[in-house]
């Protein structure tokens, strides 16, 4: 923990000359920048298996049809299809996964004071909560909140219509999932509406910036 609030204090203290009082804000920027470019590669990885599960969707569809009847049997056979087209149904986590380690130390670090700072009028250790109670919703540090809140609606609204299209171009259900669940996943992504509004401001702030990235990220791989 040591380790990673000196970093984002030395980089705070590059960004000063620019950013002033925001400086450990702009510093938590780009940490996530940094923390989303390390796993890039496995990103793209993710989209080129995504784009090999589409191409296998109409054999899958096939072999749903052909074994109807024997579930155990179908299962096996649709991970034989894809070890023989070396595609892995995981590899789509493992982006999200290995960002988790970084949002926690995120959260702990200002969760318990640990670095202060403010991004404009908001202070980084704080939430949403504690904004609206110094000064209502649309007081200065509430509307830093509502900027980050459009910020992360226009995201998940953007992933949301990406993630239904997909699913209606692939025309099947992934093997193991019940069809309930695959019209639910793609309106997981406002869930970071929750979580901006819980967690303090900085770890907020890695959310967003991380979230803007995966839907660009997204539409550029996907394109």
């Amino acid at each position: 923990m040591s380790f990673f609030a000196t970093l984002v204090e030395q980089l705070a203290a590059l960004l000063r000359p620019l950013f002033h009082t925001s400086a450990t804000a702009a510093a938590i920027v780009v940490f996530t920048v940094l923390v989303r470019l390390a796993i890039h590669p496995l990103s793209r990885a993710a989209a080129r298996g995504q784009r090999a599960r589409a191409r296998l969707a109409p054999q899958v569809a096939a072999l749903r049809t052909k074994y109807r009847n024997d579930p155990e049997r179908l299962q096996r056979a649709v991970l034989e299809l894809h070890g023989r087209e070396n595609v892995s149904p995981l590899a789509g986590c493992l982006p999200s996964l290995l960002q988790l380690p970084a949002f926690l130390l995120m959260y702990h670090l200002f969760a318990g004071g640990g670095v202060g700072g403010t991004l404009l009028a908001a202070p980084l250790a704080g939430n949403w909560l504690s904004a609206i109670g110094q000064g209502g919703v649309f007081g200065p540090a509430g509307l830093v909140y509502v900027a980050l809140f459009l910020i992360v609606a226009a995201v998940a609204t953007f992933m949301y219509v990406r993630g239904k299209r997909q699913f209606a171009a692939s025309g099947a259900t992934p093997e193991g999932v019940p069809a309930g669940v695959t019209r639910v996943l793609p309106l997981l992504s406002f869930g970071t509406l929750v979580t901006v509004a819980v967690v303090p401001l900085a770890a907020a702030l890695y959310v967003t910036v991380s979230a803007a990235w995966t839907a660009a990220e997204r539409a550029l791989l996907t394109a």
